[in-house]
């Protein structure tokens, strides 16, 4: 059989470029040589030649180029490369740039790669047909493409992992031919060629059997024992081996002259040339199992309780167990592990099938009929006696198969009619069926889901594929590894085939890179494998619509969605949403971690939304101002349940038309807050990415309520410098108001009292000049809070009383709330104990009034602080027992922790030393792990007079410097001074009576110039 250089009959359009890898690389046009330039050049070219069609990131190409050590240039050396290639190679868009890649798209004729592909392709469905001779066309065909090694002297570890699977697929095919030739009875006709094939590949053991068999077809039985003699030596000396089983047997038939080596009229596989009645002796065709098969623990013992109690309960039927799962899931290899484990209970055989329902280049599942053709010549039916209809061949292959045990392993199914034709109803057979959707039209059948791997059988399979040692060297990387992986078992082994085939990379190294989202699905691939590829063949299963709505999906930021967010993203009612959800739950690309929530695993996720692109840009716009319309209207209605007397405002977009969730109380509106959290943050980002200035700033007004709320304050603050930025991109004076004025509650909470001051002065000016006198007053509020905290308490008296007037005329209770707790608050540290008494009773009043349930909470505290300044410890403690009770839901936690902490002080006052340390150390728990910087340096210093008053001091020490540094940095003067004032006393009791002396000094000036005359130290 020659090998060489054959020009083929397909030949590219007139004036296109043709272009040849199997052998060293060529371009021509029209018989014609092209030039390409220097070896980065034909590097590129080489590898988007062996990935024609795909889309090749340039960080691979870089990789191509210079392998691990690229120059710092190399990103610009390959589009400078690229640019070279398209002015050298003619022909429109050939190669064009997609993202941050690029791709080459050939028709077949125009690269010998790709015709190889379709003419193996065609060899295998002839074979599947039964059309020997035409299978041997193809291949031969095929394998005349070749003139020589594949790319040589391109080198590089890209292009040399390639070639390597490629050259194997030649041999493969080589192999193959040469069986269908001996087995149509060639023999001398192909030593010659074979002589060659073993001269190239003398460790294959096929090629030196085919040689045998041919020379001793040919009457030449010495050469044939000579050859094998030869390989018996070659083998020893190369790998200290001796030849395997079958070219073993093949040497004692030879020796022994067996008839059966001889061609016949026509020759058939063995278990083909029995006699019709005698049973074909046990067969197995199932893959070999995972050597390093690990972990699913549930699943296995899932499976095989499956399997017992399906044949325990019934005997007049085979045992039917499916395995479901998405792609990547690990179903085959479970599958496969199990019918290995379980072959001993069928003593008949153990067949498997490739039902192609999702496989790479397959144009369409496999039929019911050729799977049942397969399956009947596997335990022996002549091909003459198999018929032609699939009825038929169903009820042959029952049966043929009547009062046989055999194990049945159905893999990869697209739908069940696939299935049913195939399956027995002997009861003494097994028949294991995977699929990546749930076929739910098969009834009576045993079902195990196999979902993502545990982080415990993440981390032993990444053990087990890479080796213990280098995963307890890196432990963290490790799990972060498994945790980028999305605990997928297909993306696990190719991470660590990538790491074990580059032995200088870290897991770390790796993690950094599988970091960048755009990215981690290039990353996630190999020569042979790849989990955007396995996502693909479940994306190309569906049709267009669903397509389409499972790319839009990819846009939603929350990491679960309901079907009211759904159903707007998609444009459609909520009953559609619902069914599109449902059958991509179906078809494992989306997942519920609990009834009506769905979420897409991470790597699915990335793969949805690289189906973008510029050609889907206005329909993505589109989807994402609906949903931003649905989570605007959402928070709305939520806010005015949770946040009475919240002034209600005119945002200028249009309204939303569709359904929003039926909240039936206000613990529904709070735990949806929370459901959707990460998703509401996420689609303050997802408006700004749009430019969507007006919906940004909207929905961070809304959400700043529940952070708020929820003591979210870090979030709070960077979601008002998002609306900031975005607002003063509109012409909105008023929007731009109510911005500023939150932004600097927000700056408050977060301890940035100078920004916050900026912010609301502004948001004062802009409201003074629209004649808001609402947005005036919050902002007068805000302005005399903060100046407040920096000291200046003459100044904020006189703006904090004017905003409480103001709102009391504007019939804003919330506000005014508000505003009489922080003029309490004022009044407080002032030393104006019966004023701040007033305010906070007056401020506890319109809260309870209006439902204000977290300034009720602050007013009972203010106002117990008050009474403590007033000597009236037994009416402060029912306060605070009152705001204790309140705190125990919805309440942030340093709030919480303030209370607890002036509790400690009151109940120590009163006697309750055990209580007091008791409310002491949970107050400070509660401040360190979620309060403000404000709340947080209020406790401790709260707890460490009541340290010092218990004569621990040197933790009131270590809590008033703490508080002292916080404080100077926030410019929160009186709790500087608070701090001062603790240093001091715990330093004099420990006998530094000098540092003492000089913080007591400068407290009294701090009070000082803050006019406090008689500061209440709270623990004296």
């Amino acid at each position: 059989m020659n090998t060489q250089d054959t020009e083929t009959e397909a030949v590219p359009a007139e004036g296109g470029p043709r272009f040849r890898i199997l052998g060293p690389l060529e371009a021509s046009v029209d018989g014609r040589r092209l030039a390409l330039g220097g070896a980065v050049q034909e590097r590129v070219l080489s590898v988007l030649l062996l990935e024609s069609g795909r889309v090749v990131p340039l960080p691979r190409l870089v990789e191509a180029a210079w392998g691990e050590d690229p120059p710092t240039t190399a990103s610009h050396q390959v589009r400078k490369a690229v640019s070279e290639l398209r002015r050298r190679i003619p022909g429109d868009a050939v190669i064009s740039t997609e993202g941050s890649g690029y791709r080459i798209t050939l028709a077949t004729a125009q690269l010998d790669l790709l015709e190889f592909n379709d003419r193996i392709q065609a060899a295998e469905h002839a074979l599947r047909e039964n059309r020997r001779p035409d299978a041997v066309r193809e291949l031969e065909a095929a394998l005349a493409l070749r003139r020589g090694a594949v790319l040589s002297g391109q080198g590089g570890s890209v292009i040399e992992a390639a070639v390597t699977v490629l050259e194997e697929r030649c041999l493969v095919a080589t192999e193959e031919c040469f069986t269908l030739r001996l087995e149509s009875g060639a023999g001398g006709e192909l030593v010659a060629d074979l002589r060659n094939v073993v001269a190239e590949h003398p460790l294959r053991e096929t090629f030196h059997g085919h040689l045998m068999l041919a020379l001793y077809r040919n009457g030449r039985k010495a050469e044939a024992l000579g050859a094998h003699a030869r390989v018996r030596e070659i083998l020893a000396d190369q790998l200290g081996v001796d030849p395997g089983p079958p070219l073993t047997r093949l040497y004692e038939k030879i020796l022994h002259d067996d008839p059966g080596l001889m061609p016949t009229e026509r020759p058939r596989p063995p278990a083909e040339r029995q006699d019709r009645g005698t049973p074909a002796p046990q067969v197995c065709t199932l893959p070999q199992a995972l050597p390093d098969f690990t972990g699913r623990t549930r699943e296995v013992t899932e499976l095989l309780d499956c399997v017992d109690v399906a044949g325990a309960s019934d005997d007049r039927s085979a045992r039917v167990v499916a395995i479901d799962g998405m792609g990547g899931s690990g179903k085959t290899s479970l599958a496969v592990w199990a019918a290995h484990r379980l072959a001993d209970r069928y003593p008949d055989g153990q067949l498997y099938v490739d039902l192609r329902g999702f496989t790479p280049g397959e144009q369409a599942p496999m039929s019911p009929g050729t799977a049942l053709g397969q399956l009947l010549r596997a335990i022996g039916v002549d091909d003459d006696r198999i018929p032609g209809d699939v009825e038929a061949r169903a009820f042959l292959w029952r049966a043929t198969v009547t009062g046989r045990r055999l194990l049945l392993l159905l893999d990869n199914a697209a739908r069940a009619e696939q299935v049913m034709p195939v399956l027995t109803a002997s009861p003494g057979c097994l028949v294991l069926v995977t699929s990546r959707s749930r076929l739910v039209d098969l009834d009576g059948v045993s079902w195990v889901s196999v979902g993502l791997m545990t982080p415990q059988d993440s981390a032993a399979l990444v053990a087990a594929t890479l080796g213990a040692d280098r995963v307890e060297a890196e432990p963290e990387s490790a799990a972060e590894l498994a945790e980028l992986c999305g605990h997928l078992p297909l993306a696990l082994r190719i991470a660590t085939a990538r790491l074990r085939n580059r032995s200088s990379w870290t897991l770390r190294y790796l993690a950094e890179r599988l970091r960048d989202e755009t990215r981690r699905l290039d990353e996630l691939r190999s020569p042979q494998r790849s989990v955007a590829a396995t996502l693909h063949l479940s994306y190309m299963a569906l049709d267009e619509r669903q397509r389409a709505a499972f790319r839009t999906l990819g846009l939603h930021p929350s990491t679960g969605m309901d079907v009211h967010s759904t159903a707007a993203l998609l444009g459609t009612d909520l009953h559609d949403a619902e069914s599109t959800l449902e059958f991509l739950l179906d078809m494992r690309l989306v997942q519920q971690p609990v009834v009506g929530i769905y979420t897409l695993h991470d790597l699915v996720r990335s793969y949805a939304r690289s189906l973008s692109d510029t050609t889907t840009a206005g329909q993505d716009a589109a989807a994402a101002e609906r949903l931003l319309g649905y989570y605007l209207a959402a928070t709305d209605t939520a806010c005015q349940v949770l946040f009475p007397g919240r002034e209600q405002r005119d945002t200028g977009i249009p309204a939303h038309e569709g359904a929003l969730p039926g909240w039936p109380d206000g613990e529904a509106v709070r735990a949806w807050f929370d459901r959707e959290h990460s998703g509401l943050l996420a689609a303050v980002s997802l408006a700004e990415l749009h430019g969507l200035h007006r919906h940004t700033v909207c929905l961070a007004r809304n959400l700043s309520f529940h952070l708020n709320a929820r003591g979210q304050f870090d979030d709070l603050w960077d979601v008002g410098r998002t609306a900031l930025a975005a607002v003063r991109g509109l012409d909105d004076p008023q929007l731009l108001c109510v911005t500023l004025s939150n932004l600097g509650v927000a700056c408050w909470k977060v301890g940035r009292f100078e920004s916050g001051l900026e912010a609301a002065q502004e948001a004062r000016e802009v409201a003074v000049a629209l004649g808001d006198r609402h947005i005036q007053a919050h902002s007068e509020s805000i302005i005399g809070l903060l100046a407040s905290m920096l000291g200046r308490y003459e100044e904020a008296l006189v703006l904090l009383v004017a905003a409480v007037s103001r709102s009391a005329a504007l019939g804003a209770s919330r506000a005014e709330a508000e505003g009489r707790s922080t003029l309490s608050t004022l009044y407080g540290n002032w030393g104006r104990y019966a004023e701040a008494a007033e305010e906070a009773a007056r401020a506890l009043e319109i809260s309870r009034a209006i439902g204000y349930h977290g300034n009720q909470v602050m007013s009972l505290t203010d106002l117990a602080f008050a009474q403590v300044g007033l000597g009236e410890l037994a009416a402060a403690d029912v306060n605070l027992a009152e705001a204790r009770r309140l705190s125990e839901t919805r309440t942030a936690q340093g709030d919480v922790g303030l209370v607890l902490a002036l509790s400690a002080r009151v109940a120590h006052a009163r006697g309750r030393t055990a209580e007091a340390e008791e409310f002491a150390v949970r107050a400070l728990e509660l401040a360190r792990s979620g309060a403000t910087p404000v709340r947080l340096t209020e406790v401790e210093n709260l707890v460490g007079h009541l340290r010092s008053e218990a004569g621990a001091y040197e933790s009131a020490l270590e809590l008033h410097r703490h508080a002292h540094r916080s404080a100077v940095n926030m410019g929160f003067r009186s709790e500087e001074a608070s701090a001062l004032t603790g240093l001091a006393r715990a330093l004099e009791a420990l006998g530094d009576e000098e540092s003492a002396r000089e913080h007591r000094t400068e407290a009294a000036r701090l009070y000082a110039a803050m006019g406090v005359r008689d500061p209440l130290i709270v623990a004296a």
